[in-house]
């Protein structure tokens, strides 16, 4: 009775060539971090919406009635996601978002020094918009190495932080200061959704 052959070793003493696999191990790699990202960009949104909710409650009326429509003043740096966004590709989607991620901290910011003038005592809300430049930065940092990883990285000039909306603030009167607040927490919130719903994209499609 012969004995099983045993697994022979590779000729001329080759060693297996780690880069054959890489494919293999990438895919995975990628989808876990697309995974992450989106699930911080959904747990981000509900955190803006709680934001914007204890905004609105802070700043007395006219802003908690129901009636209640303000301006929508112009924020410099920044626009809503126009409704052609949904249209373009999603790597290109992505790069506005991250842009727009970039460009909300220091917005985020000047909301945050008007309204401790404004209301010194809401400490909460203070800490909320603190918190919401750092997570805006956070979630900026992760679709770009997202992108990066998927070999899209925008290698674009940044654009300059909106110094004249901190300019306009620190002039404006109390409601038109307590507008453009409502006006900026309004954007983190949409620029968040519209990531969110994104990355649901790039997820559902895979890394293409």
């Amino acid at each position: 009775m012969g004995f099983p052959d045993r697994p022979r070793a590779p000729r001329g003493g080759q060693k297996p060539n780690p880069q054959a696999d890489s494919s293999v191990s990438l895919l995975p790699h990628l989808e876990a971090k697309i995974r992450q990202t989106h699930s911080l960009a959904h747990l981000l949104t509900k955190y803006a919406e709680q934001l914007l909710q204890e905004y609105v409650q802070l700043q007395g009326d006219p802003f908690g009635l129901p009636s209640f429509s303000p301006p929508r003043l112009p924020v410099a740096g920044l626009s809503a996601p126009a409704p052609s966004h949904a249209g373009l590709p999603v790597h290109e989607r992505l790069r506005l978002d991250a842009a727009a991620l970039a460009a909300l901290p220091p917005l985020l910011d000047v909301v945050r020094r008007r309204q401790a003038e404004l209301n010194p005592r809401a400490q909460r809300l203070l800490r909320r918009l603190e918190d919401a430049a750092r997570q805006a930065r956070a979630l900026g940092a992760a679709v770009e190495a997202l992108l990066a990883a998927l070999g899209a990285a925008n290698r674009g000039p940044r654009a300059e932080p909106p110094t004249a909306t901190a300019s306009a603030a620190s002039a404006a009167g109390v409601f038109p200061a307590k507008v453009l607040g409502l006006r900026v927490c309004g954007l983190y919130r949409e620029w968040l959704s519209r990531t969110e719903g994104d990355l649901g994209q790039l997820l559902a499609g895979g890394p293409a």
